[in-house]
């Protein structure tokens, strides 16, 4: 474990902000803060993106259906993220065309022009094209009895990737990021915070901090109990969030939106080349934090629905895979879960010692809360600095003029003897930083061995040595989705190898 480096300020202690939670939103703040100048710790106590962030829908979106909810203020501020997370990161995030099947019982083609109209001019678009009414005859994946519907477009996201990229140039800017290290205990002292961190080998490491984040997601109101020792000042509602991954649906090329009886929509994305990503559910959870696990009647809903629209049925036999996630939302006075608000919420306790807990949020909006955050976190710890995340790439994509396509010909010609497969995969994980990883690799065979099929010993090693990477889970399902493409045996194999 580190030593930290002392402070001259007694009361400063070992850092100037200890961040517990390595999800997208601790990832996110400490990526802001060390950019600004403050020490920062960044503590998980699993793998990052080890639970929800790495269990969405993999959207980067304004959020159609909040519409329908006059949620105005948060569509708008998803829409300008959108954009600016395009830009910063053009290898992870891409343009995803969606189709919306018109179904006239339940909800009439007014009402959709009318949210489509509002989802094209709430924020500025750049790169996406505006929404379009569109004829269906012929579709290869809808039923016959659908003859138009809409065609809009929004972002699709590597997510678990996106939190080691925020976590990167957190490290990248001086933040000490450890995975696997617990926070067990947390005290005011002396006008700082006492904080113990414990292992996963076991090993207590002590250290300061002038301020703390709790960003622990499900487990923020457990934290704060358990660890800090004091009552949460608001109350979350945990709902599951689950998908199931089948088969690429003969002929689909864009992603689709699937409208139920309950007044829901699910997604169904085409997904890793070879597959379709259906989800998500919404399932309240009660207390239980830990609940990440779809269930029967969920994968029977999904399915079910799929087949509403679907010429070719989908069952639970299909299913190659399926993950779900434990969103906490903002507890509020709707019965249904689905209808639960998407936004966040800063709360910052000042007494002695700052501690700031964050309440909701998603994928979308992450890079604006962490700066809303660290623009708190500074004033309570009297640190000006600027916001400076909105223009900045995340690594690797310091793409010129965010052109991924221009990016990957230029990776063609330099590395011409990559299988095409093969760079693609390393062009949208690592974008600019693939370079790095091929270094001055002049054929195949410098890639070192062969693990597993598309899994050479060089990447492993970067992974290691570069983004945390400890597991066999980490490299196969959230490093990439390599996990999907291999035998069932891949992982045991891997992690042998990892071992020796």
């Amino acid at each position: 474990m580190h030593d930290f480096p002392r402070s001259d300020e007694a009361a400063c202690g070992d850092c100037d902000l200890l961040v517990v939670g390595g999800g997208i939103n601790g990832a996110g703040i400490a990526r802001d803060a060390a950019g600004r100048g403050l020490r920062v710790v960044l503590c998980e106590q699993d793998d990052l993106a080890a639970h929800t962030s790495s269990a969405s829908s993999k959207l980067i979106h304004g959020g159609l259906r909040y519409l329908e909810r006059y949620e105005f203020g948060l569509v708008r501020k998803s829409l300008r993220e959108r954009e600016v997370l395009i830009e910063a990161a053009p290898h992870l995030i891409r343009p995803l065309r969606f189709v919306l099947p018109h179904a006239p019982h339940l909800r009439p083609v007014w009402m959709m022009r009318l949210g489509l109209w509002l989802y094209d001019h709430l924020a500025r678009r750049r790169r996406l094209p505006a929404s379009v009414l569109i004829d269906l005859a012929g579709d290869p994946v809808l039923q016959p009895r659908y003859t138009r519907g809409f065609a809009y477009s929004d972002g699709w996201c590597d997510d678990a990737r996106l939190v080691v990229a925020a976590a990167k140039d957190a490290a990248e800017h001086g933040a000490r990021v450890l995975t696997r290290s617990r926070c067990v205990q947390l005290q005011r002292e002396r006008g700082a915070w006492s904080a113990g961190l414990e292992t996963a080998g076991g090993r207590r490491v002590a250290l300061r901090a002038r301020a703390v984040v709790n960003a622990t997601g499900p487990w923020v109101a457990a934290f704060l109990q358990q660890v800090a020792r004091q009552p949460s000042r608001h109350a979350l509602r945990l709902v599951r969030g689950s998908h199931i991954v089948v088969p690429r649906r003969p002929g689909q090329q864009t992603a689709y939106v699937l409208q139920g009886e309950d007044r829901r929509i699910v997604f169904a994305l085409p997904y890793e080349g070879a597959f379709t990503l259906i989800g998500t559910t919404d399932v309240d959870v009660g207390d239980d934090s830990a609940a990440a696990r779809i269930s029967p009647t969920e994968i029977d809903y999904l399915c079910s629905l799929a087949n509403r629209y679907f010429r070719v049925p989908v069952t639970a036999g299909d299913v190659v895979w399926s993950y779900a996630g434990v969103r906490p939302l903002l507890r509020d006075d709707e019965d249904d879960p689905a209808a639960t608000t998407r936004d966040y919420l800063l709360d910052l306790d000042t007494a002695a010692a700052p501690l700031l807990s964050v309440y909701g949020g998603k994928i979308t909006t992450f890079r604006r809360l962490a700066e809303e955050a660290v623009d708190t976190l500074c004033r309570a710890l009297r640190h000006p600095a600027p916001a400076w995340t909105r223009t900045a790439p995340l690594p690797g994509g310091d793409i010129a003029g965010a052109d991924f396509a221009h990016f990957l010909q230029q990776l063609i010609q330099r590395y011409a003897w990559l299988p095409p497969a093969l760079r693609e995969r390393y062009a949208r994980a690592y974008g600019s930083r693939a370079l790095r990883l091929l270094g001055d690799a002049r054929r195949l065979q410098d890639l070192g061995e062969e693990m597993l099929p598309q899994l050479y010993a060089a990447e492993i090693d970067y992974l290691r040595r570069e983004e945390w990477a400890q597991t066999a889970e980490d490299v196969l399902w959230r490093r990439s989705k390599l996990g999907l493409h291999l035998p069932h045996d891949a992982a045991v194999r891997l992690q042998a190898w990892l071992d020796t």
